[in-house]
């Protein structure tokens, strides 16, 4: 699917890492799915890319992201789904 060289994490407040954390997850885990996709559609609600993956641990979660160039992509946030 895709194939990105760089990650874009903000650790300040409020940014993306955050995002992430709110909803239990840690910057590994969606690491993880973005670079081991199972499938990907677009958000009905914002048109953002979705992608969807299994953490090492098992869980199933969906990455919303941005691409910022064709190397980079921009985590906005990232939550448990139901298979």
């Amino acid at each position: 699917m895709m194939n990105w060289i760089r990650i874009f994490w903000d650790f300040e407040p409020g940014g993306n890492a955050d995002h992430v954390a709110e909803h239990g997850l840690d910057v590994e885990e969606v690491e993880h799915v973005l670079k081991n996709p199972e499938s990907l559609e677009v958000s009905r609600s914002t048109g953002r890319f979705m992608l969807f993956g299994h953490t090492p641990s098992g869980e199933y979660i969906t990455v919303i992201f941005e691409e910022l160039d064709e190397d980079t992509v921009y985590p906005v946030t990232a939550y448990p789904v139901e298979e």
